[in-house]
């Protein structure tokens, strides 16, 4: 496990892979501290769509952004709706979302790109952030895996959509799968006990029973869709911090629910390419 926060110099943290090669790739995950917004969204909210004040998220996103070398105006982000869909973007989709909810990539889960400098940005309160650095190519990706955006298997579909786009080859692809809800907190229903089983009929040690109730493992079920495409597993690092547990670091959705809040904020995840002049 190579995930590791640093504190910056304005005060913020910032989440890191150290698999992911510096000279190539500019990436975080942030955290939910050193922002303005107000309970229950405190405070470093990096999402428009939960009913926080956009005046704060946009001070939140113009200070994480800029911590990372780029301007507001820079961030791709899109309306992110628990399914399977993946776009590619490129110079023309700079800014996209970036201060209007309204004017996000439509519904999609998944953001690729080999442009250079295009900082792709996703939200998070317990779902899983996965990163993905083609290394040869020179290319990345980044995916919302939530239950149903795992169980339709987004990542293992991110990655081949990148073989598509850029030639990506799975052996040649770093992965970062962030922090997120962990089995030891996400107990689920029959639902999705139902759809696990029927997306993943071969492997039922992704639901775990404790005390009589069933808890999914999301990050391996992410691992196996990766390691079935073909990813070396010494390829893919789980940070293996769960959100829940972690609440006074990480946005939690299901946190915010033991606590009798039905909203919350939401970290983000940011990658992009390094110019390679």
């Amino acid at each position: 496990m190579s995930y590791f926060l640093r504190r910056t110099e304005n005060n913020l943290w910032h989440g890191k892979f150290s698999t992911f090669p510096d000279d190539l790739v500019t990436h975080a995950v942030s955290t939910r501290l050193g922002g303005v917004s107000k309970p229950p969204f405190d405070s470093l909210n990096l999402a428009l769509h939960v009913g926080d004040d956009p005046k704060d998220v946009l001070f939140n996103r113009k200070k994480f952004v800029k911590s990372l070398g780029f301007n507001i105006s820079d961030i791709v982000t899109p309306n992110q709706v628990h399914g399977d869909n993946i776009f590619r973007v490129d110079e023309n989709f700079r800014g996209c979302g970036c201060v209007n909810y309204a004017d996000s990539i439509s519904e999609t889960d998944s953001l690729i790109t080999n442009t250079p400098n295009l900082p792709l940005m996703l939200c998070f309160a317990d779902c899983v952030p996965i990163f993905f650095v083609d290394v040869e190519n020179c290319a990345v990706g980044l995916a919302h895996g939530g239950w149903k955006g795992t169980l339709k298997k987004i990542a293992a579909k991110t990655l081949l959509k990148m073989n598509e786009e850029f030639g990506t080859q799975p052996k040649d692809c770093l992965i970062g799968i962030a922090p997120s809800i962990g089995s030891c907190c996400y107990q689920v229903g029959d639902e999705v006990i139902k759809k696990c089983k029927s997306a993943f009929p071969n492997h039922d040690e992704l639901l775990i029973e404790r005390d009589g109730k069933i808890f999914l493992d999301l990050w391996r079920a992410n691992v196996i869709q990766l390691l079935e495409v073909g990813v070396p597993e010494e390829n893919i690092d789980v940070a293996g911090k769960c959100t829940c547990c972690e609440d006074s670091w990480y946005f939690s959705y299901r946190a915010a629910q033991k606590k009798d809040r039905d909203r919350t904020g939401r970290i983000a995840a940011v990658i992009a390419l390094k110019s390679l002049t």
